[in-house]
């Protein structure tokens, strides 16, 4: 004679073929996110991405073909978190902004001031230095698939001023040269320059000899290399 289950025990409900509350694509990206925050790029599984939105693995291929494409998309996911966490040490205002429109002749834009130009080129590697420590799982995902961020941003890489982390970087610079503070002769490739110094000591903090340093020596070395990063662009 079989066992049964007792009466009142819950049964564990079956996964879905379909999803009926809300977006599905959006669940698993959400749920791909979250697997990277937790445990970067190797993380990313299709399988466990289905499971935890509630759905059988076949349903989530209408969306995504792929494990990889599901990392491409919580890779573009991260790159944006990154973006409105570089924007969120600028302030930076929305780039799509209309004008105001005025029955007068526009005046042209008075050139930023020196220091606000240095400070903006600070702001956004401080913005990236600590989503580095912050979102290590999310950081190592941004960076765990090759792409070229000289080509035209995409949306779902953007923060809210609708550029990307590189083109955050690009704009900071641009204003020191509009300063007078970045010559201009110096302004080609200097993203690169300022990207891999910022972006080598954030891998030394989350994955090499680094990741052991206290908060307190990580933000004063964080802060001596921007100030050797602005001070190398500028020639000083």
């Amino acid at each position: 004679m079989t066992s049964s289950p007792c009466a009142g025990s819950p049964a564990t409900p079956a996964p879905r073929s379909t999803y009926r509350h809300g977006d599905l694509r959006q669940a698993l990206l959400d749920a791909g996110i979250e697997l990277a925050r937790a445990g970067g790029p190797e993380a990313v599984v299709l399988r466990e991405a289905t499971r935890r939105a509630g759905v059988v693995p076949n349903a989530a291929y209408r969306h995504f073909a792929s494990r990889e494409d599901l990392l491409q998309a919580v890779r573009s996911a991260a790159l944006a978190s990154l973006a409105r966490a570089m924007e969120a040490q600028w302030k930076a205002p929305p780039a799509k902004a209309k004008p105001r429109k005025s029955p007068q002749a526009p005046k042209p834009p008075k050139p930023p001031r020196p220091e606000a130009a240095r400070q903006a080129l600070r702001a956004v590697g401080t913005g990236y230095l600590r989503f580095a420590l912050a979102e290590r799982g999310l950081f190592r995902t941004a960076f765990s698939v090759p792409g070229d961020p000289r080509v035209a941003a995409d949306p779902a890489k953007t923060g809210d001023s609708g550029l990307n982390p590189f083109e955050l970087l690009g704009a900071a610079l641009d204003q020191m040269v509009a300063a007078g503070v970045l010559p201009l002769a110096k302004r080609p490739g200097a993203e690169y320059l300022a990207w891999s110094a910022v972006h080598g000591l954030a891998l030394l903090v989350i994955d090499g000899p680094l990741r052991d340093l206290g908060a307190g020596p990580l933000r004063a070395m964080g802060q001596r290399l921007l100030d050797m990063v602005e001070q190398g662009l500028a020639g000083a």
